[in-house]
């Protein structure tokens, strides 16, 4: 068992060397390394709130809960993607999640944190349009309250998922294959 964590370990390591993009404002932003379990237990008093801004000015509120986030009145799996337009495999990744939010848009929801301070938002809707993306895009002080309270984002991007009910199922940091993310939908589908 040790020894499989080990190997684990090592592989998440050369995934997050070799495939990920890193930023200096990126990395003053948020400097921790990445848990997006939120692994510590939260009593109810201790429940926090983030206020996410869409690109259009649409607030949505992510609740931080025992073992994660949930949104409130999202019965689906939420996926959130830690991402930046000059981000050569965020960018490939996005027709992956255009594919997954097309396949099961009953099942998950999407939701992009840009990871880029004073974006132009002209500039961010000509970039969704140019890869049709399908899902919301946050901008704002709200992503990086959000990535602070996972323990930082320092690689991006970084692809966090949790089930129905907020709990923390697995997180992917730089560009993976569709295939992989699917099969972790399903896993956590058939889980329910």
């Amino acid at each position: 068992m040790k020894k499989s964590i080990i190997t684990i370990s090592l592989f998440a390591s050369l995934l997050f060397f070799l495939s990920g993009c890193e930023s200096k404002s990126t990395k003053e932003s948020v400097s921790k390394e990445p848990s997006p379990s939120a692994s510590r237990t939260v009593s109810k008093a201790e429940e926090r709130t983030v206020v996410l801004t869409d690109v259009n000015g649409k607030k949505l509120v992510l609740k931080q809960v025992n073992n994660g986030f949930k949104i409130e009145g999202n019965d689906k799996i939420l996926m959130v993607d830690f991402f930046a337009t000059w981000c050569p495999p965020c960018k490939a990744e996005i027709p992956h999640l255009v594919n997954l939010q097309n396949k099961y848009k009953d099942k998950i929801k999407i939701i992009g944190i840009l990871m880029e301070e004073n974006k132009d938002i002209e500039e961010l809707k000509n970039f969704i349009k140019y890869f049709n993306i399908n899902y919301d895009i946050f901008v704002g002080r709200g992503n990086y309250d959000l990535a602070s309270l996972l323990g930082g984002v320092s690689s991006i991007p970084l692809l966090v998922m949790y089930d129905k009910d907020g709990n923390y199922i697995t997180h992917y940091m730089g560009a993976v294959p569709e295939e992989m993310i699917e099969r972790d939908i399903q896993r956590a589908l058939d889980e329910r």
